[in-house]
């Protein structure tokens, strides 16, 4: 079902299917809160289709540039990767962080404090979504840490409006508000960037 921007209220499974711009202005806008955050609310890296990869693992694999091999455990060697962030070739994975798109602590500020601990653990290992998690340099990932775009975004100037886009997408995906400097943030960098359409798959 495809969805208008007032009806955000929705069911998991439905489809936002809107230009980026009505969807950001759908986001409920709202002040964060951390009180009682801690990273272990949100259990990481499982193995959820027991294949013997991790989340981070399977990030990995999705995103090579050229495939590393796969040994026991999921150990990966050789490959190579692109880092979208700073625009940066890696040929190790331990160069490598999983970053989510929108950090595990903003999106507790956000409105995941509320959720049980199944949807915490969904939401840190959504592979649905290849917007959710990304392959980047560790750098990039340590500098970003659990800023929202009012603070950082990427170096690489060439690849914001994907990741103010995309930052819109996991947030209308679970449901999460946004808070005014963020919204100011979003606002001013899709001004100008194409309001292209973005289709969204409703987690929550």
């Amino acid at each position: 079902m495809l969805l208008a921007p007032a009806a955000h209220a929705a069911d998991p499974g439905d489809t936002i299917a809107l230009p980026v711009r009505d969807v950001l202005a759908a986001l409920p806008v709202q002040d964060e809160d951390r009180t009682g955050y801690e990273r272990t609310k949100f259990r990481h890296w499982i193995d959820a289709d027991r294949d013997g990869c991790s989340t981070r693992a399977e990030v990995l694999l999705a995103e090579a540039v050229t495939t590393p091999e796969q040994s026991a455990g999921c150990q990966l060697t050789g490959g190579s990767w692109y880092s979208p962030y700073d625009d940066t070739y890696f040929t190790a994975a331990r160069a490598l962080d999983i970053d989510h798109m929108v950090p595990l602590a903003e999106a507790w500020d956000s409105g995941a404090s509320t959720w049980t601990a199944k949807e915490r653990e969904d939401y840190a290992n959504d592979l649905a979504d290849d917007r959710a998690l990304i392959a980047v340099s560790a750098a990039s990932n340590r500098s970003k840490s659990d800023q929202d775009p009012a603070t950082w975004q990427p170096p690489a100037a060439g690849y914001r409006c994907t990741y103010a886009t995309d930052w819109v997408a996991v947030k209308t995906r679970w449901q999460l508000a946004i808070d005014p400097a963020e919204q100011t943030a979003l606002t001013g960098i899709l001004a100008s960037c194409p309001n292209q359409p973005v289709d969204v798959v409703l987690a929550r």
